[in-house]
Parts: structure tokens; sequence; C-alpha cells
């Protein structure tokens, strides 16, 4: 066993479920598996967007997430459009954890369709290759689900593997194999680089995974700071972080209070304190990838009396401004006009941003488009310069008058 090991060495997977809402479509309605499918919104409407395709909408007629349904149905005109059921997809998440759990107890749920699991010490069950071969298999047989999977020596290898081929592939991405596999692709197909993230490395002339794993540490620091420095260790197939079954659970609340330095009555100041708290609360959840559709807010009084109010709302947000508006309306709902000692915002059950679905038709599409350059623009202007550069016009014409 233990020359398996070291044969071995550290053994990540990284279980891909393949077009997932579809998939479970599918899988409740197996009449469907060869059709063109696609989750979208209401059937009867003919705006709104892909949310997700099977891989015979996508490979037959080019279908696309985010693609217009109205494009969609008019490559496919038999296209079968099925409105999203949420509590489907996560029953059938859970169940696809729990099978996966019967292998090794080192799982991390990376979001509500995929997953790494650290399988150094399951030498008894095969080889690696052997335990993937049974997940896949499993997977399909049990729950009608397909699902790639990646063999690697870490988390960022084994992601990219898995990547590699779909559906239903299983690759095998040592670290030696990564000149020859990673670096001729292009930069934006890097597990963790995005497109504002390679707009920047493009303007500084690394366009392949390879350019960035030889770049210079301190031309990336520059560039991205402390981030430039992972990427360009995990582009030449380094990354330490370990395989953690309770990252996702650290994460289903974010939330910050501050105490006051007076009792306060006046409303206005309140809503100052909600803002700066907001601020904070969409940064951190920025860098956890993460939304929420339930903000609550903290009241403590001057008399120790302390409440919390919450509301769930359809949309689910990320954004400084759209956090502080829920947080404002709470606030003005329950607050009950006594001195108040303390407030805090939690985004309440927070979840991976790519579950965040809206059912928008196409100009509701691209207004939510222009709010978030709108919104990354001024966090970018309030990073340089400070909270204070950039005010509400009421705010000041308030300020004016006092």
């Amino acid at each position: 066993m233990e020359a398996t090991r070291q044969k071995y060495g550290r053994v990540i997977l990284h279980v891909d479920c393949n077009s997932f809402f579809a998939s479970c479509e599918i899988a409740r309605d197996p009449s469907l598996k060869e059709k063109a499918v696609v989750v979208a919104g209401d059937p009867k409407e003919r705006k709104g967007v892909v949310l997700a395709a099977n891989y015979i909408a996508k490979q037959c007629f080019g279908i696309y997430t985010t693609m217009p349904l109205w494009e969609a149905k008019k490559r496919c005109p038999h296209l079968v459009i099925l409105k999203p059921d949420f509590h489907l997809y996560r029953d059938i998440s859970e169940k696809v954890f729990q099978f996966l759990k019967t292998f090794t107890p080192v799982l991390e749920p990376a979001s509500i369709d995929e997953g790494y699991l650290d399988i150094t010490d399951c030498y008894s069950r095969g080889s690696p290759l052997d335990i993937a071969e049974q997940i896949q298999k499993g997977l399909l047989k049990t729950l009608h689900i397909p699902v790639s999977i990646g063999i690697a020596p870490n988390k960022f290898l084994a992601k990219m593997a898995s990547d590699i081929k779909k559906p239903l592939g299983i690759t095998v991405l040592r670290k030696r194999d990564v000149p020859k596999i990673l670096w001729p692709l292009p930069v934006q197909q890097m597990h963790g680089v995005g497109d504002k993230t390679a707009k920047k490395l493009n303007g500084i002339g690394i366009f392949t995974i390879g350019e960035l794993a030889k770049a210079e540490k301190a031309t990336l620091q520059n560039l991205l700071g402390i981030t430039g420095i992972r990427l360009k260790e995990r582009a030449n197939g380094i990354d330490p972080r370990p395989v953690d079954p309770e990252a996702g659970e650290k994460w289903k609340s974010i939330g910050n209070s501050t105490t006051l330095s007076r009792n306060v009555t006046e409303e206005r100041v309140l809503l100052e304190v909600l803002r700066g708290l907001a601020q904070s609360v969409s940064k951190r959840m920025k860098q956890k990838h993460v939304v929420s559709s339930t903000i609550q807010i903290m009241i403590r009084y001057s008399n120790f009396q302390t409440i919390t109010r919450s509301k769930t709302w359809e949309n689910p947000v990320q954004e400084a401004e759209e956090i502080f508006q829920r947080a404002a309306y709470l606030l003005k709902r329950h607050w009950n006009g006594n001195p108040v000692r303390l407030l805090g915002i939690t985004a309440v059950d927070v979840f991976d941003k790519r579950e965040a679905v809206k059912q928008l038709d196409l100009f509701h599409f691209e207004e939510e488009a222009k709010k978030e350059e709108l919104w990354n623009t001024i966090e970018h202007l309030q990073q340089k310069f400070g909270d204070g550069i950039i005010q509400k016009g009421y705010e000041l014409f308030r300020r004016q008058k006092r």
C-alpha cells in the first residue's frame, strides 16, 4: 500500500457534471435523451436567454449558455425548452455529492455541479484511473448524470484536466505534461483567468498560458498583485491548496457589523454606516465569488436590545450598491426610531455566482451588463482615490443644506 502511495503521490480528482441543469431534466424524463434540450425562461415566452444546453443542442446546433432564446429557437425549430427547476437541481446535486463521499470523506464541493476529491489514500479501491471510472459509471447508472473527471497532482491541474474532454471524459494531467498540453492554450482558457484579467495580460504581451508561466514575477505583481504570482505558479503546474471539506461551510453567510462611536438617532448617519458595511460585505463576496438573495440587518439599541431582520428577494446580488439598497429598505421598515449603538449587514445563504441565474429578457440582460460595468468603474475609482470620490447627488445636496 505504501508503495502504491509513493508511486502516485498526491492524487486529486475534479468531478464536473456535464450540462448539469439539462442533464437533470433528461434524468427525470429519459424521453428527452436524443433531443436538443435547453433550460431557459418560460417556454411560452419568446424573450429570455439560455441558461443551460445539452450536448446535442451545443454540438449539433451551436447553442450556448446566454444565447438569446429566440436565436436558439431559430437554429433549432424543434428545440425542447424547459423552465428551470432549482429544487430538482439541488436535490440531484446533494445525491451526487453523497455518492462521491462513498469514495473519500476528503471532498470539497466547488459549486452545485462540481467538486474536488483527494484520493491519495484510497489505494484499496484501485488505481486513480480505476476510481475515476467507478465514479463516472456509478453516477451514470444510479443518477443518470454524465460527468467528466480530471486526474492530477493538484486542484488546478485537475480542474484543467476535466475541461479537456466533455462529455464523459476522463483525463490525466501530470505536472510534466503542462508545457506540452497547457502552455500553448490562450491565457483566457486558464482556470482563474476571467475576461478582465485576460485583457490586462494581453495588454503586456501575454497571450498564452506558456507566456504567463515564463513572465517576470515583479511584472505580474505590479499588474495583478498577489493574484499575478498565484497565476504564474499555476501556469507552471504549482498549486499547494488542499482539498478542504469545510470550505463550502465557511462561507454560508458573509457579514460585517460595527459599534457606533455614540448612540445615533439620525437616519442619514445610520444609512451612511450601512453603505460602508455594504461595501465591506460586497468586497468579501467578490473575493469568494458568491452571491446571495437574502440580506439581513442587525440593530442593537442603546439599551442593548438586539433585533435581526431579513428579506429574500428574487434576484441574487453581490454589488455594494444593491446590498445597501436592500439593507436600507430593512432599516426603514424595522427601525423603531430609538438610539442605535450597533449596525450589521449579513448576506445569508451565499452560493456560487455561477448558480445565480436570472430570468431576464434581452433588454433587461443588456441593462444588467451595463450596470455591472458601472459598478466595476466605481469600484476601481474608489480603490484608487478613496471611498468618498463618488457620492450621490442627493447626498451632496443634503449636506449643502445643513
